[in-house]
């Protein structure tokens, strides 16, 4: 079998990061409600060399930072928080849904399109003066990451940033996030929702 070269047999190889990452989001119509697009990140998971890319993207980003730690948002901030916070060899902090942690936790209330919600995260996840990447897959209304924020800050972290893969500013998340002092980093937007 002849020799393939992977950057001629790539249909990628040409595109920069942020196009290889939104070629591979699929949109999903109508879910989970009628008039939604979902932004369904699980296509970049499944190939591995564009799972790489998405991976690398936010490695480059945070290289020269070198923050203390990364916490990711429950639950597909977990899978590119986790990664991430790997390559940087950095400590990876879960903040999860109410319920789902063992030990000592603190916890915040914020509220959704559809009602209320509660993250929280162990009171020693973090120590005062931690500097923290705050990561999820998505910035929306940015009430889940607004949370976060508040979790890492009330256990005296410094949240140096907040980072998704989407983001869906005319909901107003990321301006939401940026009005409350946090800067933001994306990898793709799209307009709508």
């Amino acid at each position: 079998m002849p020799f393939e070269d992977p950057v001629t047999t790539d249909p990628d190889a040409a595109l920069s990061p942020a196009e290889v990452i939104r070629r591979h989001i699929r949109t999903v119509p109508d879910w989970p409600a009628p008039g939604v697009q979902f932004r369904d990140i699980t296509p970049l998971l499944q190939n591995p060399r564009v799972f790489r890319v998405l991976i690398d993207a936010f490695v480059h980003h945070y290289f020269d930072v070198r923050p203390d730690a990364i916490a990711g948002l429950d639950a597909r901030g977990f899978i590119i928080g986790s990664v991430v916070a790997y390559e940087l060899n950095v400590g990876f902090v879960p903040i999860r849904k109410k319920g789902k942690l063992p030990f000592t936790t603190v916890e915040e209330t914020y509220e959704l399109e559809y009602g209320s919600a509660t993250v929280e995260m162990h009171t020693d996840a973090v120590r005062r003066g931690d500097r923290v990447v705050l990561i999820d897959d998505l910035i929306a209304t940015g009430g889940t990451m607004l949370a976060g924020l508040r979790l890492l800050e009330r256990l005296g972290a410094r949240v140096i940033e907040g980072a998704a893969i989407v983001d869906l500013p005319e909901l107003g998340g990321s301006a939401r996030l940026r009005d409350a002092g946090l800067a933001v980093t994306t990898l793709v937007s799209y307009a709508g929702h």
